[in-house]
């Protein structure tokens, strides 16, 4: 019970971590308007968030791969207490972006300090269990965290939600320290080692679907609450509403997801998921003028968007299962990666088209993300006979 409450503790922390990186695009048309730039401005503030986490969390999980996990997660949330503070003390728009990549740098290390040590701390038939009740902590983030945020800002201010998250993480900086054991540090591997598996076609193809995948959501999901606000004429409590079921629609779907590749496989379930995402963002665009069909399509979307994320990750460990650890920390950064490009691909077309395009335009990302995904399957499907091929050839020599 001590071990399986410590684990608990590093879920309800990531939840934390997990609010500032998704809580921003519920709150993006409030902090546009306090601070004076577009809304397409004001997305770029996700892109950067993305591109600090995806390039700059590697890197400094190398650099700090020696120290003391327990200590590394204290540092950890002190970084993310200073990120948090000069969004609320530091005006303008520049402080902001400041603001975004310590976040961003801070909540990287955190979530993979903390599923290392969930591991650790765990039994050796619970190890997979803990690591999958740190990471539903983050993303159960974007179930309560988004809304709530939208709730509080609109009840105070939008830098309100900065320093109820930099107050919570001072606490969860004395829970931390006080709690969890101290760990040794790791042997860290090399970058490029990590990098070598990328020029494998098959990989190189399977992280596209994730590229497009999350670049597709990302384009639409990052303008969720202007689209919401603006093209669907909904009202605050409408949208707080819309988002509360996004988030919990999130959540079904990335537990079905991990059941469908396990009873379905991977292939239905991936480009199934994939074909719906696509088919909802597009469903999306044309029932906006009418707000009652709008939420239940929300939940499609959200269902059908998370249900590939555990798929993905299924089919990516298939790919190289003897670097499992590199494997996900590569589909971790081209994830980010993939987010800050749709965010930025979505700002251009909020400036120069229309808010009412990003759901268009989201379809056609996700669309090619089936694309790639019957590609990498189809390479994945020649790989494997190319294999048994192989060993009948080397059967036979061996029976000669």
């Amino acid at each position: 019970m001590p071990t399986n409450w410590k684990i608990y503790l590093l879920a309800v922390v990531s939840f934390l971590l997990g609010t500032s990186e998704y809580m921003i695009a519920g709150i993006l048309d409030m902090i546009a308007e306090d601070v004076g730039v577009s809304v397409a401005a004001a997305g770029q503030l996700i892109t950067v968030f993305s591109l600090a986490y995806g390039f700059g969390t590697p890197f400094l999980m190398a650099a700090t791969a020696r120290m003391d996990r327990r200590q590394l997660l204290v540092v950890s949330l002190a970084a993310f207490v200073v990120g948090n503070a000069i969004a609320v003390m530091l005006p303008g728009f520049a402080s902001l972006v400041v603001s975004r990549i310590v976040l961003a740098l801070s909540v990287g290390v955190f979530v993979v300090a903390s599923m290392t040590v969930a591991s650790n701390i765990a039994p050796p038939e619970r190890k997979g269990s803990a690591i999958a009740t740190v990471v539903m902590g983050f993303s159960a983030a974007l179930v309560v965290g988004v809304p709530l945020g939208r709730v509080v800002a609109s009840a105070y201010d939008w830098r309100m939600t900065f320093a109820g998250l930099g107050v919570l993480a001072l606490l969860a900086i004395i829970a931390v320290a006080m709690t969890l054991p101290s760990t040794g540090g790791e042997q860290p591997v090399p970058l490029r080692q990590q990098l070598a598996l990328l020029r494998q076609p098959t990989i190189v193809v399977a992280l596209a679907i994730t590229f497009f995948w999350i670049g597709g959501y990302s384009i639409a999901y990052t303008y969720i609450s202007p689209f919401l606000l603006q093209v669907t004429r909904m009202s605050e409590q409408w949208i707080s509403a819309g988002l509360f079921a996004f988030g919990i629609a999130s959540l079904i779907g990335t537990k079905l997801g991990g059941f469908g590749a396990d009873r379905w496989g991977v292939p239905r379930t991936l480009i199934g998921g994939l074909t719906v995402h696509a088919v909802a963002l597009l469903l999306l665009a044309m029932v906006a003028p009418f707000p009652a069909a709008v939420i239940p399509l929300l939940m499609v979307w959200s269902f059908s968007a998370w249900s590939t994320g555990p798929t993905q990750q299924y089919n990516l460990l298939s790919l190289a299962p003897e670097a499992s650890g590199i494997m996900l920390s590569l589909n971790s950064s081209v994830l980010q990666l993939g987010m800050a490009v749709g965010a930025g691909i979505g700002g251009v077309v909020v400036e120069r088209l229309s808010l009412a395009s990003i759901t268009w335009l989201g379809a056609a990302a996700v669309a090619a993300a089936a694309i790639m995904a019957a590609i990498s399957l189809g390479l994945n499907r020649s790989r494997e006979l190319a294999a048994c091929r192989r060993e009948e050839i080397e059967f036979q020599k061996a029976g000669t």
